[in-house]
């Protein structure tokens, strides 16, 4: 008698889906990492109709309208930059896990922009550009940097890095944050009980915080009065931090001596707009930090991995915190 012996063969689980939305220049970098250093995951092009509307994980700036609609499988949406206000959260179902990026590249050039622009506000290079346009050659003295006093709205990760960087230039840093926060050779405040306190004792003023509902307009008048008169600004966080009309009238009335800002309410902004016509702004379009594309791609696969393996995501924000 012959016996028969009967294989079963496991089929081998799926290829996880990573779909992407973005720049398409920068998406060939994107899929060169996946193809070199991810082939157990499959990076795919956001097409409405395509298998790309299956896939469990997306990296979009801008992601699909209707994205619950769109994406009915998602459960991780990988922001392409570092921050998430810009993103539809609250239509996300409960269990879509919102990720931003924290890139090194990205960290490292907000640094450099926000080291430029203390010194620009430090150097007095507002005055000197009003200066220089009107045809005069007036020096003002140099003030030692250990005389000007630094404070970093928002202690998150970029805003630590800038406060670390800018403390090595002699400058007493101070920082505040929502909740408490420590950092070596930084003065902190946290909470809404000691903003006070922590501006009347700021030269220079930079923003990084997330933009939330209890941030959003954070840069008004009441704060501009809480100053010492004649503080400078640099705002690098996001354009809805700051009343743009009491920014201005700040200005204007010498509350503020000038204001470095590579953010505004609506980007790009309407010709004429009053803030880059000023005399005492020093206005970038929104390029202090930017997110590489070979150090993102490779958060995402290490986020994804993560997911797969049952384990939390890196930087995945708290929902209800808003970041």
């Amino acid at each position: 008698m012959t016996i028969t012996k009967t294989t079963t063969e496991t089929a081998a689980p799926p290829t996880p889906l990573i779909a992407y939305k973005s720049d398409p220049v920068r998406g060939a970098v994107w899929h060169d990492i996946f193809a070199r250093e991810a082939p157990d995951l499959r990076l795919v092009d956001w097409e409405p109709d395509g298998e790309a509307a299956e896939a469990p994980y997306l990296v979009a700036w801008t992601p699909p309208a209707d994205l619950p609609r769109a994406m009915p499988r998602l459960e991780a949406l990988f922001c392409i930059g570092a921050g998430i206000d810009h993103l539809p959260v609250g239509a996300l179902p409960p269990a879509v896990q919102v990720v931003r990026m924290v890139d090194p590249n990205l960290t490292a050039s907000m640094v450099e922009y926000v080291v430029m622009a203390v010194l620009a506000l430090h150097r007095d290079l507002p005055f000197y550009r009003v200066e220089q346009a009107a045809g005069r050659w007036t020096p003002r003295p140099v003030l030692p940097a250990t005389e000007r006093r630094v404070g970093v709205m928002g202690l998150g990760v970029l805003g630590q890095a800038a406060a670390r960087a800018v403390a090595g230039f002699g400058f007493p840093v101070r920082g505040w944050s929502a909740s408490p926060k420590s950092l070596d050779g930084i003065e902190t405040f946290a909470g809404d009980d000691a903003l006070g306190d922590f501006l009347s004792g700021t030269d220079i003023l930079v923003c990084l915080l997330p933009l939330t509902a209890t941030t959003r307009g954070i840069l008004d008048r009441a704060l501009f009065d809480r100053l010492p008169r004649g503080a400078g600004l640099v705002n690098a966080g996001r354009g809805g931090h700051a009343v743009e009309a009491d920014l201005l009238a700040a200005l204007d009335d010498g509350r503020l001596s000038g204001a470095i800002l590579d953010v505004l309410a609506a980007e790009p902004p309407a010709p004429g707009h009053p803030l880059l016509a000023h005399p005492r702004v020093m206005a970038t379009p929104h390029v202090a930090s930017a997110t590489q594309p070979a150090g993102a791609a490779r958060q995402v696969i290490r986020g994804v991995r993560a997911h797969l393996r049952g384990e939390p995501i890196p930087h995945a924000i708290d929902r209800s915190q808003g970041y």
